[in-house]
């Protein structure tokens, strides 16, 4: 393996960072907002939360050349959204593990509709990246939609991240 990037490093683990941060927030909700959709949308918080998750751990395996793991349900209890935070925190570290690896080297997997992708590692690595964080504003402006503001967007920034790694040295 060469050298380690330390940038993309830090940039998969604010992904990571992230991640649990929202899904920390989620499991103290109550249940019903999981079912909440913003308008417009059909996707509730909860479907949204699953795809995610789901996505994430694709990635991954396509990342490690392993394949896909067992469909789960969409969640509808805190209790659930804790089991899909600690899948998603070992998918996470997945993702930045696979990060540090040739990132011009081409994969190849079937899709979900049986069609064969081939796509170098960084497209995976960079799509995981920009996946999460769409569907972390998704699930903020669904919740936000419907009057509950404890996921905030600008907590979980980059440069949250800066200054909590300096205020903890």
């Amino acid at each position: 393996m060469s050298e380690r990037n330390e940038t993309l490093d830090q940039l998969m683990r604010h992904m990571a960072w992230a991640n649990a941060d929202l899904f920390g927030r989620l499991a103290a909700l109550p249940d019903a907002a999981l079912g909440h959709t913003a308008p417009g949308s059909e996707w509730s918080v909860g479907a949204i939360a699953h795809h995610l998750v789901t996505a994430a751990e694709n990635y991954a395996q396509r990342l490690h050349g392993e394949p896909r793991a067992p469909e789960r349900e969409v969640p509808t209890t805190s209790a659930q959204v804790r089991d899909l935070q600690a899948i998603l925190a070992t998918a996470d570290a997945r993702l930045r593990s696979a990060a540090q690896l040739p990132g011009d080297e081409v994969l190849h997997w079937i899709s979900f509709n049986g069609e064969p992708m081939s796509f170098p590692r960084w497209v995976l690595v960079n799509q995981s990246v920009h996946h999460a964080t769409e569907h972390r504003a998704q699930i903020a402006g669904a919740l936000a939609a419907n009057g509950i503001t404890s996921v905030d967007l600008d907590a979980i920034d980059v440069w949250s991240l800066s200054d909590e790694d300096s205020s903890s040295r």
